[in-house]
């Protein structure tokens, strides 16, 4: 227990402080509601009652949830709240309440020069950005500000349809931070989402990009704000990349100039864009056999040796694994209203949530670190077990006059008392998707965290 005391920074005591500071401070409220005149009144959802009941989503019934929500608060609610006065409390709130907590407390905690454990690669930070579509609850206002999409059978039309969202992360990829979340209509481009984002990005920070994201707009939209950039090129990408394809061999290292298409020169010259690039293409070969071809601003091989972009490459999946998250563990598309702003809360609450959950489970992850560091398979922390804790003790955490330190060290013994074995360079062979087996995970496989 001592080594866990001495293990938990004063940065993240100070942050949960700083949280529950400014979910009561009555600038934040006016900044955050609809209107002048909303959470003025006394009553049982409050405004800091009404986004930590967001950010607890579960997957129960809102009646339930609001039952055993409110009983946690014994001595403060003298009678229980029906779901259709908590529709009307959630209305009064603002998404972008979220978007601060994540943006003006949580990143800058986590990327303080006091934080001596982010991860970075050669002095880079890693960011991934790529896109997920969502499918939203039917209702009359979703179908006119997102995209419908109609349901298709082997025999054609039904005549159903639902709305679609894309959801959009730029996301550090070694430490598990969502820098930047965005949510818009299925039918915006994935792309023009990305550029969008690189203005969360650093000068200096590496991007890695999958298949689709190797446009010239996007490769040179990165070069013009200082950020390097690591795409998979697709067979029918630049010459280069397909003069690599075509000699079908590994460990080639290609330094060229690339050009912009003359369709996008004026476009490009209005935006202030570059209509040269220097590009570096390499070739890898993977486990499968397959040769894959990675487009590059990383130009030096000494600094940056081609034989370890093979790693930085692969490290893109964790981003795949937190869609996954987001999706099954905290059951994102098990939205909780039907309106545009109940959306936008759902989305952003749980990209709050996830980063809330990596900066309390570090000193957790520290001890594991140290405990298995001579192990041939380190123990690392059961984040399925992380979010639940916190989801359960969420109350407790940001909304209690009981001492952060406590709650935190509390936490800290959850996390370490069901850790998980990480074995490396294990590899899994993918099956064939299949309806059937869809149907089946949804159904009797995939489970929630609360």
């Amino acid at each position: 227990m001592q080594t866990i005391i001495q293990d938990v920074p004063q940065s993240l005591l100070k942050v949960i402080e700083a949280l529950r500071a400014k979910l009561c401070d009555p600038i934040f409220i006016q900044r955050h509601r609809i209107r002048p005149e909303d959470f003025t009144r006394q009553r049982q959802l409050t405004f800091p009652v009404v986004m930590l009941f967001i950010l607890q989503k579960t997957a129960k019934s809102i009646q339930r949830h609001l039952h055993e929500f409110l009983d946690a608060l014994v001595g403060e609610v003298d009678e229980q709240v029906t779901a259709g006065a908590w529709t009307h409390a959630r209305a009064k709130l603002k998404h972008t309440a979220f978007i601060e907590l994540n943006t003006q407390n949580i990143l800058p905690t986590i990327y303080s020069p006091e934080n001596s454990g982010l991860q970075r690669w050669r002095g880079h930070r890693l960011l991934g950005v790529d896109s997920s579509v969502l499918r939203l609850p039917k209702s009359a206002e979703l179908m006119e500000q997102f995209t419908p999409v109609e349901v298709l059978c082997q025999l054609g039309t039904t005549g159903v349809s639902y709305p679609e969202a894309r959801i959009s992360v730029l996301y550090d990829l070694l430490n598990r931070v969502g820098v930047d979340g965005r949510l818009e209509p299925s039918s915006t481009g994935e792309v023009d989402l990305a550029i969008e984002q690189l203005a969360q990005a650093s000068a200096g920070d590496v991007l890695v990009n999958d298949r689709g994201f190797t446009g010239y707009r996007y490769l040179a939209s990165m070069v013009a704000r200082g950020v390097h950039f690591v795409a998979r090129c697709s067979t029918g990408s630049f010459a280069p990349a397909q003069d690599l394809f075509r000699m079908d061999r590994a460990g080639r290292s290609v330094l060229t100039r690339i050009y912009a298409p003359a369709t996008q020169r004026v476009e490009l010259r209005r935006l202030g864009l570059p209509l040269e690039l220097t590009i570096r293409f390499i070739s890898l070969r993977l486990s499968t056999g397959e040769l894959e071809v990675l487009a590059t601003s990383l130009l030096n091989e000494t600094d940056y040796p081609t034989e370890e972009f093979h790693q930085v490459y692969g490290w893109r999946w964790n981003q795949e694994t937190f869609y996954y998250l987001m999706k099954s563990r905290l059951d994102l598309e098990n939205f909780s209203g039907q309106t545009a702003e109940a959306i936008h809360q759902d989305f952003h609450s749980a990209l709050l949530l996830c980063n809330l959950e990596t900066i309390l489970t570090g000193p957790a992850q520290s001890v594991l670190r140290q405990q298995s560091a001579e192990h041939q398979y380190p123990k690392v922390i059961n984040h399925a077990v992380a979010y639940h804790a916190i989801k359960h003790r969420l109350l407790d955490l940001l909304y209690s006059q009981t001492p952060a330190a406590e709650i935190v060290l509390e936490l800290q013994r959850m996390f370490l008392a069901s850790p998980v074995t990480k074995r490396r360079d294990r590899k899994v062979p993918r099956k064939k998707l299949s309806l059937h087996r869809s149907y089946y995970f949804q159904r009797c496989v995939r489970k929630t965290t609360f």
